[in-house]
Protein backbone atom coordinates (compact mmCIF):
# COMPACT_ATOMS: atom_id res chain seq x y z
CA UNK A 1 0.00 0.00 0.00
CA UNK A 2 3.23 2.46 1.24
CA UNK A 3 4.52 2.02 -2.31
CA UNK A 4 1.72 2.43 -4.21
CA UNK A 5 1.36 5.66 -2.78
CA UNK A 6 4.62 6.32 -3.21
CA UNK A 7 4.90 5.51 -6.94
CA UNK A 8 1.95 7.53 -7.66
CA UNK A 9 3.20 10.74 -6.18
CA UNK A 10 6.43 10.01 -7.93
CA UNK A 11 4.46 10.05 -10.99
CA UNK A 12 1.92 12.48 -10.53
CA UNK A 13 5.20 14.79 -10.22
CA UNK A 14 7.47 13.46 -12.72
CA UNK A 15 5.43 14.18 -15.73
CA UNK A 16 4.48 18.13 -14.68
CA UNK A 17 5.72 20.69 -16.66
CA UNK A 18 7.44 24.18 -14.80
CA UNK A 19 5.29 26.17 -16.46
CA UNK A 20 1.49 24.71 -17.46
CA UNK A 21 0.79 25.00 -21.22
CA UNK A 22 -3.06 25.24 -22.01
CA UNK A 23 -4.39 21.43 -22.18
CA UNK A 24 -6.35 20.69 -25.08
CA UNK A 25 -8.46 17.38 -26.02
CA UNK A 26 -6.16 17.04 -28.64
CA UNK A 27 -2.65 17.53 -26.31
CA UNK A 28 -1.16 13.67 -25.95
CA UNK A 29 -1.25 12.54 -22.45
CA UNK A 30 2.35 11.58 -22.35
CA UNK A 31 2.11 9.00 -19.16
CA UNK A 32 -1.21 7.93 -16.89
CA UNK A 33 -0.23 5.53 -13.88
CA UNK A 34 -2.47 2.71 -13.60
CA UNK A 35 -2.02 0.91 -10.11
CA UNK A 36 -4.53 -1.61 -10.90
CA UNK A 37 -2.63 -4.82 -10.39
CA UNK A 38 -3.18 -7.99 -12.61
CA UNK A 39 -4.32 -9.79 -9.30
CA UNK A 40 -7.34 -7.64 -9.00
CA UNK A 41 -8.04 -6.73 -12.51
CA UNK A 42 -8.52 -10.87 -12.28
CA UNK A 43 -10.13 -10.81 -9.50
CA UNK A 44 -12.70 -8.20 -10.78
CA UNK A 45 -12.92 -10.04 -13.75
CA UNK A 46 -14.49 -13.40 -12.21
CA UNK A 47 -16.85 -10.89 -10.20
CA UNK A 48 -18.43 -9.16 -12.63
CA UNK A 49 -18.76 -12.71 -14.27
CA UNK A 50 -20.10 -14.13 -11.74
CA UNK A 51 -23.83 -13.61 -12.23
CA UNK A 52 -25.66 -11.45 -15.08
CA UNK A 53 -26.54 -8.72 -12.40
CA UNK A 54 -23.18 -7.61 -10.11
CA UNK A 55 -23.32 -4.82 -7.74
CA UNK A 56 -19.99 -3.46 -5.74
CA UNK A 57 -21.57 -1.69 -2.91
CA UNK A 58 -20.79 -0.23 0.17
CA UNK A 59 -22.12 -3.01 2.89
CA UNK A 60 -24.49 -6.38 1.66
CA UNK A 61 -27.94 -6.22 0.42
CA UNK A 62 -29.37 -7.25 4.02
CA UNK A 63 -27.23 -4.31 5.62
CA UNK A 64 -25.94 -1.44 3.42
CA UNK A 65 -23.56 0.91 4.86
CA UNK A 66 -24.42 3.71 3.04
CA UNK A 67 -27.83 5.76 1.45
CA UNK A 68 -26.52 5.28 -2.41
CA UNK A 69 -25.67 1.84 -1.52
CA UNK A 70 -29.22 1.16 -0.17
CA UNK A 71 -31.08 3.12 -2.92
CA UNK A 72 -29.39 0.78 -5.37
CA UNK A 73 -31.06 -2.18 -3.42
CA UNK A 74 -33.94 -0.65 -2.93
CA UNK A 75 -34.36 0.08 -6.72
CA UNK A 76 -33.35 -3.62 -7.99
CA UNK A 77 -36.07 -5.04 -5.51
CA UNK A 78 -38.58 -2.47 -6.53
CA UNK A 79 -37.72 -3.41 -10.56
CA UNK A 80 -38.18 -7.51 -9.38
CA UNK A 81 -34.64 -8.01 -10.54
CA UNK A 82 -34.27 -11.69 -10.18
CA UNK A 83 -32.03 -12.80 -6.47
CA UNK A 84 -31.22 -15.95 -8.49
CA UNK A 85 -29.35 -13.65 -11.50
CA UNK A 86 -27.68 -11.15 -8.64
CA UNK A 87 -24.59 -11.10 -6.87
CA UNK A 88 -23.86 -8.47 -4.81
CA UNK A 89 -19.75 -7.72 -3.15
CA UNK A 90 -19.63 -5.88 -0.04
CA UNK A 91 -16.07 -3.37 -1.33
CA UNK A 92 -15.67 -2.25 2.98
CA UNK A 93 -14.29 -5.44 3.24
CA UNK A 94 -11.05 -5.25 0.94
CA UNK A 95 -9.31 -1.93 -0.32
CA UNK A 96 -8.15 -3.15 -3.16
CA UNK A 97 -11.48 -3.88 -4.55
CA UNK A 98 -12.63 -0.50 -3.35
CA UNK A 99 -9.99 1.33 -4.88
CA UNK A 100 -9.49 -1.15 -7.68
CA UNK A 101 -13.63 -0.80 -8.47
CA UNK A 102 -13.03 2.84 -9.61
CA UNK A 103 -10.44 2.77 -12.00
CA UNK A 104 -11.47 -0.67 -13.82
CA UNK A 105 -14.67 0.78 -14.26
CA UNK A 106 -13.49 4.43 -14.88
CA UNK A 107 -16.28 5.49 -12.42
CA UNK A 108 -15.13 7.14 -9.34
CA UNK A 109 -17.68 6.10 -6.57
CA UNK A 110 -19.77 3.19 -5.11
CA UNK A 111 -22.00 1.76 -5.88
CA UNK A 112 -21.27 -0.05 -9.33
CA UNK A 113 -23.91 -2.09 -11.31
CA UNK A 114 -22.86 -4.69 -13.84
CA UNK A 115 -25.22 -6.36 -16.15
CA UNK A 116 -24.00 -9.30 -18.68
CA UNK A 117 -20.08 -8.06 -17.83
CA UNK A 118 -20.66 -4.18 -18.87
CA UNK A 119 -20.91 -1.29 -16.48
CA UNK A 120 -24.26 0.35 -16.26
CA UNK A 121 -23.63 3.48 -13.92
CA UNK A 122 -23.99 4.17 -10.00
CA UNK A 123 -26.98 5.47 -7.95
CA UNK A 124 -27.67 8.65 -10.05
CA UNK A 125 -27.59 6.74 -13.50
CA UNK A 126 -30.22 4.13 -11.69
CA UNK A 127 -32.04 6.25 -10.43
CA UNK A 128 -32.33 7.94 -13.07
CA UNK A 129 -33.64 4.72 -15.61
CA UNK A 130 -35.71 4.05 -12.59
CA UNK A 131 -37.74 6.73 -12.40
CA UNK A 132 -38.30 7.68 -16.44
CA UNK A 133 -38.68 4.01 -17.00
CA UNK A 134 -35.66 3.03 -18.93
CA UNK A 135 -34.59 0.32 -16.28
CA UNK A 136 -37.71 -1.46 -16.09
CA UNK A 137 -37.11 -1.96 -20.14
CA UNK A 138 -33.61 -2.81 -19.80
CA UNK A 139 -33.84 -5.69 -16.98
CA UNK A 140 -36.73 -7.41 -19.40
CA UNK A 141 -34.10 -7.08 -22.15
CA UNK A 142 -31.50 -8.66 -19.97
CA UNK A 143 -34.06 -11.59 -18.87
CA UNK A 144 -33.01 -11.03 -15.33
CA UNK A 145 -35.95 -10.60 -13.48
CA UNK A 146 -38.02 -12.63 -11.61
CA UNK A 147 -41.12 -14.54 -14.28
CA UNK A 148 -44.79 -14.76 -12.73
CA UNK A 149 -44.34 -18.39 -12.15
CA UNK A 150 -40.67 -18.10 -10.09
CA UNK A 151 -42.72 -16.47 -7.30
Amino acid sequence: MFSRRVAANLLRHAGRPAVRAPISPLTPVPFQARLLSEATRSAIDKAVASAPVVLFMKGTPEMPQCGFSATVIKILGMQGVNPDKFAAFNVLEDADLREGIKEYSDWPTIPQLYVDKEFVGGCDILRTMHTNGELAKFFEDKDVLVMEGDA
